[in-house]
This record gives C-alpha cells, sequence and structure tokens, in this order.
C-alpha cells in the first residue's frame, strides 16, 4: 500500500498495462497489538532465514516466535537487559561473503549457472552465451519485492529458457504474521524447475565442509525452498474465472500474505484438477493428428505419449510449437537439492555441491505448523505489555527501566536450550534466568528428556538422596536410577578418603 492507501501497482509482463492488484488480507487488530509491543515508533526489524530455521528448530520457545513475529531487535533488547549477544560475523567475515558473492554472479550469472549444469550431470544441453536471463526485481517494499519475484519467476518459467533471480524475495507465513526471506539466488531451468542457491564464504576442501555449517546451510535453504513452494503453487493455481494462468496475477499477489498450509492444499487440489485437464487435452490433441496423418483406426485406447511419438517421431512439432502460458505453469516446481556455492581450497575460486535439503524441508514444515500462533500468545499477556526501548532521539540509548524490560519478557514463556547460545540474541539471559531458577532445561535436551517429570535441580537432588530404609524400588525409573547413581557415588568417595568430592 502507498502512503495515500491506494493500491501497490503490480508489474506486469513486457506490453501489459499495469493494474491495481487487490490489497493483501490483513488482520487490523493484530498488526496494531504487535505494533504496541515493539514500540510505535519502532520500525518492526525484519526475520530472515537463519532466525526461522533457528525457531523452527526450538518451536516451543512462545517468547521467540511473539518477538519475531512483532518485529521487535532481540540484539538491542538483549542489550538493554544486561545480557548482549556474544555471537554473530564480524565485519572482515561479511566483506569477505560479499566479495566471494560479487565473484560468483559476475557475467550476469553465467559461470554460476554453467556450476550448477555441471553439478546436475543429467545429461542436459549447457547454457551457451547470453542464454542466461537476469529479470530486474525492482519494486517499491517488500511486498512489491514479493509480487514483482512471483511475476519473473511465471515469466521465466513460461520462457523455458535459463534465468538467475539475483537476491529475490518471498514469503512465508511464521504463526500468522507474514516473514520476507531474501535467497542468494534462485535458477530457473529450462524444464521449468527452480533451484535455490545458497552462496556461504566459508571453504570446501577436496569437495567437503564443515558438516556443522553444510547443516545449517541446509536448514536455511529448506526456508527459502518451502517460501518458493508457495509461489510454485500460486503460480500452478488456475484462475477462478477460468481465463488463462498467464493472467491470474491476483493469486500471485497473495503470495505475500497468505498461510503456507492454506496455499499448499489450496494448490495442490487445483494442481491436480489442472494436470487431469491438461493430459487430457493433450491426449485428445495428439490422438487427432495421429487420424489425420495416418487415417487408420486404432483398436484401443492410446497413450499421450505414445500418440504424440507417431505423430512427430523426431519432436520437431514440439520443440517448434510454442509452450502456452497454461502448460508451463502446470510444470512449475521447486527442485529439493539445491546449491552450495563455497570457495575451494581456502581461495578465492569457486566451487559447489548439490545438498538434498528433504529431510530439512520436513522439519521445518513439521515445526512450522506446531508454533502457537502469534495473536494466540499475545491475547495471553498481561495488559500493557510492550518491549518499547523508548529510545533517545539518537536511536541508541534505551531509556525504558530494565526492571521493566524484565517483566516483560518474563511475561511470555521460553524454552531455553544450551543450543539457543548460538542461535538467539537473547540466549544469555534466558540462560541466566534458567539457572537462577534452576530449571534442568540448562543441562540440554537430552538431560530435560531424561529426567521427565522432574524439571528443576532440586527436585533432582532430593529424588537421588532421599532413600528410604528398606532400600525399595518406588516404581519411577527415573528417580530409581537417579538413586542409583548416587550410591555408586557414595561407594566410590568412601573407597577413596583422599579423593575430593565434587561440588
Amino acid at each position: 500500500m502507498t502512503a495515500a492507501g491506494e493500491p501497490v501497482p503490480v508489474p506486469e509482463a513486457a506490453g501489459k498495462p499495469l493494474r491495481a492488484a487487490r490489497p493483501p488480507r490483513q488482520v487490523t487488530g493484530l498488526r496494531q497489538r504487535l505494533a504496541e509491543l515493539r514500540g510505535p515508533a519502532t520500525v518492526p526489524h525484519p526475520m530472515d532465514a537463519r532466525a526461522l530455521a533457528a525457531l523452527a528448530a526450538n518451536p516451543g520457545c512462545r517468547r521467540r516466535a511473539l518477538l519475531d513475529g512483532a518485529g521487535v531487535d532481540k540484539g538491542a533488547l538483549a542489550s538493554a537487559l544486561g545480557a548482549p549477544a556474544n555471537f554473530g560475523q564480524s565485519q572482515f567475515a561479511h566483506q569477505r561473503g560479499n566479495s566471494f558473492e560479487a565473484r560468483v554472479k559476475a557475467d550476469g550469472g553465467a559461470d554460476l549457472v554453467r556450476l550448477l549444469h555441471e553439478r546436475l550431470r543429467d545429461g542436459s544441453e549447457a547454457p551457451g552465451p547470453g542464454a542466461v536471463a537476469t529479470p530486474d526485481l525492482t519494486a517499491p517494499g517488500p511486498q512489491g519485492r514479493t509480487a514483482r519475484t512471483a511475476l519473473a519467476l511465471r515469466e521465466a518459467t513460461e520462457a523455458g529458457r535459463w534465468a538467475l533471480l539475483d537476491h529475490p524475495m518471498v514469503s512465508l507465513d511464521v504463526a500468522g504474521s507474514p516473514a520476507f526471506l531474501e535467497p542468494d539466488a534462485v535458477v530457473v531451468h529450462p524444464d521449468g524447475s527452480w533451484t535455490v542457491v545458497e552462496i556461504k564464504s566459508f571453504p570446501m576442501v577436496d569437495g567437503s565442509a564443515d558438516p556443522a555449517k553444510v547443516g545449517a546451510a541446509a536448514r536455511q535453504s529448506a526456508v527459502y525452498t518451502l517460501a518458493l513452494e508457495r509461489v510454485a503453487s500460486m503460480i500452478r493455481r488456475p484462475p477462478e474465472d477460468g481465463g488463462d494462468t498467464a493472467d491470474a496475477a491476483d493469486a500471485v499477489d497473495a503470495v505475500a500474505v497468505e498461510t503456507a498450509s492454506a496455499a499448499s492444499a489450496a494448490s495442490a487440489a487445483s494442481a491436480a484438477s489442472a494436470a487431469s485437464a491438461a493430459s487430457a487435452a493433450s491426449a485428445a490433441s495428439a490422438a487427432k493428428t495421429a487420424e489425420a496423418a495416418g487415417g487408420a483406426e486404432t483398436a484401443g485406447p492410446v497413450a499421450p505419449a505414445e500418440a504424440a511419438a507417431s505423430a512427430d517421431p523426431a519432436g520437431t512439432a514440439a520443440r517448434e510449437r510454442p509452450v502456452t502460458p497454461a502448460e508451463a505453469a502446470l510444470r512449475a516446481r521447486v527442485r529439493h537439492h539445491v546449491l552450495l556455492v563455497c570457495p575451494k581450497d581456502f581461495s578465492n575460486l569457486p566451487t559447489a555441491e548439490m545438498v538434498d535439503v528433504r529431510k530439512q524441508l520436513a522439519v521445518t514444515r513439521r515445526q512450522l505448523d506446531r508454533l502457537t500462533r502469534i495473536e494466540e500468545i499475545a491475547a495471553a499477556l498481561p495488559e500493557g505489555t510492550t518491549f518499547d526501548l523508548r529510545l533517545t532521539d539518537d536511536g541508541r540509548t534505551p531509556t525504558r527501566p530494565v526492571e521493566e524490560l524484565t517483566a516483560a519478557v518474563e511475561a511470555v514463556d521460553a524454552a531455553y536450550a544450551p543450543e539457543c547460545l548460538s542461535t538467539c540474541e537473547l540466549a544469555a539471559h534466558c540462560r541466566t534466568r534458567s539457572r537462577a531458577a534452576g530449571r534442568v532445561e540448562a543441562l540440554g535436551r537430552g538431560v530435560r528428556g531424561e529426567l521427565g517429570g522432574l524439571t528443576t535441580m532440586d527436585a533432582v537432588l532430593t529424588a537421588a538422596m532421599e532413600r528410604p530404609a528398606d532400600d525399595a524400588p518406588t516404581g519411577d525409573p527415573t528417580v530409581d536410577a537417579l538413586r542409583r547413581a548416587a550410591a555408586l557415588r557414595a561407594e566410590a568417595l568412601a573407597s577413596h578418603p583422599e579423593a575430593v568430592a565434587c561440588r
């Protein structure tokens, strides 16, 4: 929406006029509540794929879901609470990554596409000089860029040629709030499929890299793949008025705000019906062509592929006949293997490998579906709760008392684990509070799962040290194991009096 409240014009294909897209559906009450939570004068902090992957890895953390959904700057909030985050990328590493990415995408992305073609090894024809299209993705605002990206993907799919989308923007629903994501690149193949390209600055030595970093890149790429699947489903969806798929811009415009589950469910049924209709139409057309060419009657039903082969053995008509927008839209799909590009052997030369993200994709989809909706979390907060730092005019110094900020943060339940220290800005604060409360989560998810209903350190020590006179089992395997461990420890210390007991 523009400042005057007018709908944002959506870019159309070449030769078509601009027309106003329908404004996305908005929940005014929720947006107003989220603005109150982060502060009326605070600009929403964008959520990237790295943060979204970390959120999906810990779906039980209502605190992070609410803060990310409201656009709260968790780094600034952690600093104001006195527990600043101690992780992140250095300025040198950031500059090196930008320099390497620019080298990879030089010459209009032709080298990058050739590198992808080499890693595919699918026997297809390599892209020649000038064969890679690079559409312009410029548009006002994240909603405009999301719509422009969807339009560029649709046009590139219809064109049936190689195309490189540099830093496109896609959206994904996160607990009822849209998150706008920006992959490094997306390559459109001549067959209509799309490949996510993830460019990292860590080295790949002899075709392998740090497994932890590769895993993090795979989880991040899975988020992009999930968001692109929404775009593909919207492109495959036939228009409601029965018109051509190329004119279904309203469906494409809705990509930025519709939920992933609703989009996937609606597009699956539409794509299936459209595929059936296209298959039937192709069979009828092929049968008519064969009958006109040979005039012979067939003894039974002829498969579409067999009829097409008999009518045109060389496949010349298939290559010369232009692909209609409807046929091109039906073949839009996202590949589940992403291209990971890294420096080769500590040099600045790029090398790449294909990474299968199907497992990460399934986990991310399942975890995002489990996230509690943001409006439910916000509705359970005490009246007047806000995370506004009340910054000074320079926008750097918070004036909100630490006690008020702490109370606001503690009003939302958190699910701390040691893994949060490398993914969440508030992890240091949550760790301090968890240790102060004696929660067993501070020892790790594995320990927390083994202890069952014992949720505090005091409860664990009490269960381990309280031994009945008859030493009979309690029936609780966790308590019995703790008491057995305490007895073994006591025997070990008694047999070595010179040993110092652990505290």
